[in-house]
């Protein structure tokens, strides 16, 4: 019983070791995109009904001197933000009969009542919101800790690799790749690693001229620093102390911001480079994981320490933030999407196309999450 007990307790155990690190690490980034929606929808004036954590029943709430009922439920896989004329949870849109069971007061203040660019406003406020916690996570980190650069020189090429095919020697020097000037190491490696088999120009400074090669990435397996194996597309160049001359780099409150909107302006761009690659079959499926994946990681990274878990926050806040802003109902890109179509049509899609596209996308979200729930438990 003892065993049991120090397995399930304890801070290697299941419960402290993965299953709360992974329920804080959810819970703020679903807390944080939720009350985009509310805040911004306050501020448009439009009524809301319930903002919860979770789905399902609900464990425990209150309702606010607004009206709202504030509550947290028993699945804790998401949220939602319930507006006054929402007939669901996904704020669909109503029927005509639906609206005509809303009073007068309720019609003034009910989300579809609203004005095109409230609406749009409320809704993409949850995915910017996730932009925004990253940033702000990344401002206080690169503030408290600056971060580790190093020169973008070769010191090794390995054998055989695709750098040694093109022609780079150790002693070159990046200066750019497919024409994005690179001041870091770092920089090399983040243009790179998500273009496996993609031919890639890079600029080397060798001997104090400039010359010019081609490589293609290949595939390598690694392990990142919370020890997961990870396919990383690489050339097979090598830095060192010597040549790469690490340093630390501290940064001031308003350049920290500053380094943070760049850092999340890269996580966003590579998000949607690993998705457009994702679905045309040029990235392993095992990259892309669920629920159990992400709770592993927060387990593994609560053990590195919580600077670790807050990374994992920033990180997992962009990716929420992005799949959320897909053209595909009922995320919140599907809802933009018919409000650019009613922008341009100036009258709302009929009930019946929204019914129908209502269903196909919710057809394709649960598909996609049984593709990452099986490649949690049986795929990879």
């Amino acid at each position: 019983m003892n065993e049991i007990l120090h397995a399930l307790f304890s801070t290697e155990g299941f419960v402290l070791g993965t299953l709360v690190p992974f329920l804080f690490v959810l819970t703020v980034v679903v807390f944080v995109h939720e009350m985009g929606h509310y805040l911004v929808g306050r501020w448009c004036g439009i009524g809301v009904k319930a903002f919860s954590i979770g789905f399902g029943p609900e464990l425990f709430g209150f309702n606010d001197s607004h009206g709202t009922r504030w509550k947290l439920c028993a699945i804790p896989l998401g949220g939602y933000v319930k507006f006054v004329g929402d007939m669901s949870a996904t704020s669909s849109q109503p029927s005509t009969e639906e609206l005509k069971t809303l009073t007068e007061e309720e019609r003034k203040v009910a989300f579809h009542t609203q004005p095109i660019w409230k609406r749009a406003a409320t809704v993409v406020a949850g995915p910017v919101f996730n932009f925004l916690l990253t940033i702000v996570v990344f401002a206080v980190l690169f503030t408290a800790y600056g971060r580790y650069v190093a020169e973008p020189m070769v010191a090794e090429v390995t054998a055989d690799s695709p750098a040694a095919k093109a022609g780079i020697l150790p002693g070159d020097r990046f200066v750019s790749v497919d024409g994005n000037k690179v001041e870091t190491f770092g920089d090399v490696q983040r243009l790179v690693s998500g273009r496996a088999d993609d031919i890639i120009t890079f600029v080397m400074l060798r001997g104090g001229k400039e010359v010019t090669v081609t490589a293609a990435p290949r595939l390598m397996e690694q392990e990142d620093a919370l020890g997961n194996k990870v396919k990383v597309a690489v050339i097979g160049v090598v830095n060192n102390k010597e040549l790469g001359q690490p340093r630390l780099v501290t940064y001031t409150p308003v350049g920290a911001v500053a380094a943070a909107v760049q850092e999340t302006g890269h996580v966003i761009q590579r998000t949607g480079q690993f998705l457009q690659r994702f679905v045309v079959g040029r990235e392993d499926k095992c990259q892309l994981g669920g629920p159990v994946k992400i709770a592993d990681m927060a387990g593994k990274a609560a053990k590195l320490g919580f600077e670790w878990l807050v990374q994992l926050v920033a990180m997992l806040s962009v990716g929420i933030g992005f799949l959320n802003l897909l053209p595909i109902p009922p995320l919140d890109g599907g809802h933009l999407l018919f409000y650019g179509v009613e922008a341009v049509i100036r009258r709302p899609v009929s009930e019946r196309m929204m019914e129908m596209a209502y269903r196909a996308g919710l057809l394709l979200v649960l598909c996609f999450m049984g593709f990452v729930f099986w490649n949690d438990l049986f795929g990879c």
